[in-house]
Order: C-alpha cells, then structure tokens, then sequence
C-alpha cells in the first residue's frame, strides 16, 4: 500500500503533527466502546483465556521442578501487587500529578524465570507448543503429571526441534530460557537495540543468539524466514500470535483474586485504571482483553510509549495499524526503553484492542529515568526503565486537560477517590548491579539536568 503524504495523515489524525515532533501527548481513543459491544467483534472469549489458564496449571509440576524458585507458588509463574503510597506522595508533590485514589504497581518485573512480563505470553507459548509435539508423538498420555516434561527423554525428544524469535529483549529471554529447559534447540534473533546483558544471559543458558543492525522489525523478519527454512522449526510471532496473547490475558484473571485478597475494590463507585508500558502491542494488548473480559466498562486501560517508539498509538490513531511505522512520520524508533523499541504495531493487537483501549500517552526517554528513581528512592523497587513509562497515567490523568475531559465523560469525576491506579511494571529483577547502576547514575544526571 502506498504510504499517505503526511500532509494527508495529518488530516486524518491531527495528533500526528505533535508525534512528528516527538512531543509528549495524552491521546484519548475515540473508538471506544461499551465493552459488551466490543466484544462482540472479537473471535476470542474467556473460554479461551481458561483453557490458558488450565494449561498453566497442568504445566505447574514441570515448573516447580524446572525452576525451583517457583516452589513457593506450586509452580505457577506470578507476581505480587504492592501499594506505593510514597511514590504516589512524590508524583503528587514533585510532578503536581495531583493523584487522589490508590497507587499500586503490579511486579511483573519480579516474575520467576524470566523477570518480565513477557514470562507470561513467552512461557506459556512455548509450553502449549511442547504439549502439541508429545500428544502427537503419543509421548504424553492423558491423566499424567506434567513433571514428565523434566524428564531425559522428553529433553532428548525436543531436542530435534528449534524454536525462532525475533526479540529487543525480554521476550527472548523469556522464549529463551524455557525453550532451552525443555531441551529445544533455541535461536534469538536480536534487534540493535538489545541489552548486552540479555544475549549474555541468553548465550549463558545455552541460547544461540543472533544479532542485526537493524530495529526490531527486521530481527523477527530475519527470525521467521530462518524458521521456514526448517520443517523441524517452530517461529513465536511477537506481533501476531493468538497463543501469546492468550498467555498474557491470563494475568486478568490472577489480579482479580489479588485484588479481592488486598481489599482493592473494583466497581461503579471504584473505578480501576491501569496503565501498561507498549512495544509490539502482545503483552499489553493480552492483558487489556483479558483485563476487560474480567471488570467489563469498570476498567480504563491506557498505554504508555515512547516519544521516538509510538508505533500502537500511530497505528491506531490513523487506522493503519502495521501499514504506517514511526520511521514513516520521521521517528527514529531508538529508545532507551530497549523492550518498547518497536517502529510497527501488531495489526492483530490493534485491531483486536481499538476498541477496548482508553488511550495513550507519549514519554520522553528522560522521564523514565526520573520515575525510576523516584520508585527506588521512595519504596526500595527497582524496575526496568522500560516499565517506568506506565507512570505517566499516574502523573497526567487528574491533570491533563484531555484526561480530564474522559473523566467528565465517563461520568468519573466524583469517585476519582476511591479510584485505584495499577502501574504494569514490565521488567527489571534480572538486570545485573554493574546496568543497574549504570541507570541510577543516568538518573542523577538527568534530574541534575
């Protein structure tokens, strides 16, 4: 298709004029809809985000024997929510955020395994493809525990398979590390922007790594033709896979419980705002469906990008999802938020969330550093610059002129106290001291500045 004049685009979508300058911006979706309407368009239901979740439960003996820091959960890969009521006091009184309801962070940066949200979508992708190959082999029979899957001879079994993946980072670690636990042969292929740390990590589980001088789009292109070349292969496709998407909306269904268990309210009187760091679009747009199957119009998700990596909020402001990248508009893609360095959307994201999401907002790369900080310094929790984007909902939501107005509109305007606002921590446990101090001296920096 040939690309639109951005004279043209603009016109479309006036927001694209400010996302040419690598401005912040709040954009509110103005696609969407009543939930129950939504969801009519939508092939997938909760039955299928179950049958995920009993998948996850099956695999739990294998995990616990797999990764014994599991143990404490039965083998089931997840993190805690936490109330940061002091960084909520810092937003308030150094950004003028002006946030009256509860702050929590959801700690998908401290998940067993691979550290990152991506332990979700990543993890169970893989499982359900090991699952398919021994059925078929008759290998695994009906009624048997799963901790087989620990065994020599389902290890010697996938090890004539391979597994791609096209990756910036976490999702390579994460397809990685449990690709190679089941004894696949594993090839990541990574993008410029990737962490010398991760590919160490990697590379140290037995991984092999492939690296490019391109961005991340021409890594999973790379990765996919590699996969075809071999009948033996299997390529996990970050920007159109069901099974991923799946595995990430799973997480809906735990924070349910955890926030019954923490006496978080979610109804009519107590809204729920969440906010999640966006790349591809997999994991946020996972967690977004699962997340409205679960409190239906009682939850107001938005995504967090950054200002040269907007790739979901242009693609779904102009209606062209994976046709348009942010190198078309004269971005750059480059961001020190490695896992969010994305020039194109997922279409099936886009077009599955666009009308489910509340909006976006745009951060510049300074600020992550600055909300990193912060967190750090106030409640002890280190997390990935990365996931430090999904602060902004915190800091511009009762402030923002066009937040306000979605405010007003929803008719949220008298219970914003009694609202609770979760920050999706998307990464961070697995990032060595030596980078971690690296970020906390570009911190300083930048707050000095």
């Amino acid at each position: 298709m040939e690309m639109m004049s951005t004279d043209r685009l603009e016109e479309k979508a006036p927001i694209v004029g400010r996302l040419r300058k690598a401005e912040e911006v709040t954009w509110i979706n103005p696609l969407l809809e009543s939930t129950e309407e939504a969801m009519r368009k939508i092939d997938l239901t909760m039955e299928d985000v179950r049958d995920a979740e009993a998948r996850l439960e099956r695999f739990a003996p294998f995990i616990r024997r797999a990764f014994p820091e599991t143990e404490k959960d039965g083998g089931l890969i997840e993190s805690p929510i936490r109330e940061t009521e002091k960084m909520k006091d810092g937003l308030n009184e150094k950004h003028g955020a002006g946030l009256k309801g509860r702050l929590l962070l959801k700690m998908d940066s401290d998940l067993a395994v691979a550290g990152s949200v991506k332990a979700r979508g990543g993890i169970y992708e893989i499982l359900k493809h090991a699952e398919a190959l021994a059925l078929r082999e008759g290998l695994l029979r009906e009624g048997q525990s799963y901790e087989v899957f620990a065994e020599d001879t389902f290890r010697e079994f996938f090890s004539r398979y391979a597994v791609h993946v096209g990756s910036t980072g976490n999702l390579g670690l994460s397809i990685g590390i449990i690709s190679a636990a089941l004894g696949f042969r594993v090839y990541v292929h990574m993008s410029q922007d990737a962490k010398q740390w991760k590919k160490d990590l990697l590379r140290s589980k037995g991984v092999q790594v492939i690296e490019y001088a391109g961005d991340y789009g021409a890594a999973v292109k790379k990765g996919r033709e590699e996969a075809m070349r071999d009948p033996a292969s299997y390529f996990v496709d970050d920007e159109n896979s069901v099974s991923l998407f799946l595995g990430y909306a799973v997480a809906a269904l735990r924070l349910q419980r955890q926030l019954e268990e923490a006496g978080v309210q979610v109804d009519e009187e107590h809204p729920l705002f969440v906010s999640i760091p966006c790349g591809v679009g997999g994991a946020p747009g996972g967690i977004t469906f699962g997340l409205k199957l679960v409190y239906g119009d009682l939850v107001h998700v938005f995504y967090a990008e950054p200002v040269q990596a907007c790739c979901m909020l242009l693609g779904m402001a102009t209606g062209l999802h994976n046709e348009i990248s942010v190198q078309d508009i004269g971005l750059t893609g480059r961001t020190e938020a490695d896992g969010l360095a994305v020039g194109r959307p997922s279409k099936f994201v886009g077009k599955t969330v666009e009308h489910l999401l509340s909006g976006e907002f745009t951060v510049e790369d300074d600020m992550l550093f600055v909300y990193m900080k912060e967190l750090l310094d106030r409640e002890g929790v280190f997390i990935e610059p990365s996931s430090c984007a999904a602060f902004e909902e915190a800091v511009k939501m009762e402030k923002d002129p066009e937040c306000a107005r979605y405010i007003r509109e929803h008719g949220l305007a008298d219970k914003m106290e009694q609202a609770a606002h979760i920050v999706w921590a998307t990464g961070g446990s697995l990032v060595p001291e030596d980078v971690r101090a690296s970020y906390v001296e570009k911190a300083k920096e930048t707050v000095l500045h």
